[in-house]
């Protein structure tokens, strides 16, 4: 297949990636962002954001729509494709074979949830477990479900299975939440929910191909429950998307890209943004913020000829 060029190849269309096309094309590049799913990333699959400067209580759906539209408006090309590779001559190559060339490259590929890995998780996901209550909460209205996981996206998601769920379990390892104070507000006092805690994930059970049910164990005792839920979400943590850069050596031990001040990694005119940085914060506004650096210093290089 003939190679498509470009002076920048963003990969992924989520805050950071739409963020880098935003500044990209308004600096005049030619600028493609690559997408092998719906353009918004995690923000699709979350109900509320509160802490996004100048748009308070804003739908996560509705705020990727304004910025998808925002990221095209002056230039930028939208590619539908599941990047496999990229190498260091800033080559993008696609699972279709189609291959992409830029005089720089920003992976904004972000992150995929972590699963339990117990008995019948994986058998089941799409048939009562789920890693997006905003998009099938509403499948278990009036049926008792389990979150597992006491983080922030835990308890976020746990208040908006509130409008459906007839009685939600929060299973937490530990002896507490550990997310936010504010975002264990929004359940406070909630007679459908019950924590529990100290408690592992042991089975998903199932029967005519729906869940019925998630075996627990308690940390201290050992001994196991079985909880009678339909729908079981599981909110445990992140792995990052970088199997395309495994062959560059960008990226540390957990799979979280290792980048400077520019968010370029050690291989020059290769940078990453957002949640597949290797960073202690990862929301919105600093996802959005990788993106513009990122993008800012790929065309201050180019300008200058370094980049060709």
């Amino acid at each position: 297949m003939e190679t498509k060029t470009f002076d920048l190849i963003v990969i992924g269309a989520g805050p950071a990636g739409m963020t880098a096309a935003i500044y990209g094309s308004r600096a005049g590049l030619h600028t493609a962002m690559i997408e092998s799913g719906a353009p918004g990333g995690k923000l699709l699959k979350t109900f509320k954001i509160a802490n996004y400067p100048g748009t308070p209580d804003v739908n996560g759906a509705d705020l990727a729509a304004t910025m998808f539209e925002q990221s095209t408006a002056f230039g930028a090309e939208y590619v539908y494709g599941d990047v496999v590779e990229i190498t260091k001559d800033k080559e993008v190559k696609l699972a279709d074979g189609t291959v992409y060339k830029g005089k720089a490259v920003i992976v904004a590929t972000g992150t995929q949830e972590a699963m339990m890995g117990i008995p019948g998780e994986r058998a089941n996901v799409g048939h009562g477990v789920s890693f997006c209550a905003v998009c099938d909460g509403a499948f278990f209205r009036d049926q008792p479900v389990a979150v597992v996981g006491g983080n922030n996206s835990a308890l976020e998601e746990t208040a908006f299975l509130s409008q459906f769920a007839s009685k939600i379990y929060i299973v937490v390892r530990g002896d507490d939440y550990t997310a936010e104070p504010s975002n264990q507000q929004l359940i406070e006092g909630n007679d459908k929910i019950e924590k529990i805690t100290n408690a592992k994930p042991v089975e998903v059970l199932s029967e005519k191909g729906k869940v019925t049910g998630l075996v627990i164990e308690d940390a201290k005792t050992h001994t196991q429950r079985t909880l009678d839920v339909k729908g079981i979400f599981p909110y445990e943590g992140e792995n990052p998307m970088s199997s395309a850069l495994v062959s560059l050596d960008v990226v540390n031990t957990r799979g979280y890209v290792v980048v400077d001040e520019n968010r370029m990694t050690k291989v020059p005119g290769i940078y990453a943004a957002g949640d597949i940085v290797d960073k202690d914060l990862r929301q919105v506004v600093t996802a959005t913020n990788d993106g513009a650096i990122a993008a800012q210093h790929i065309n201050r290089m180019i300008k200058m000829k370094k980049y060709q």
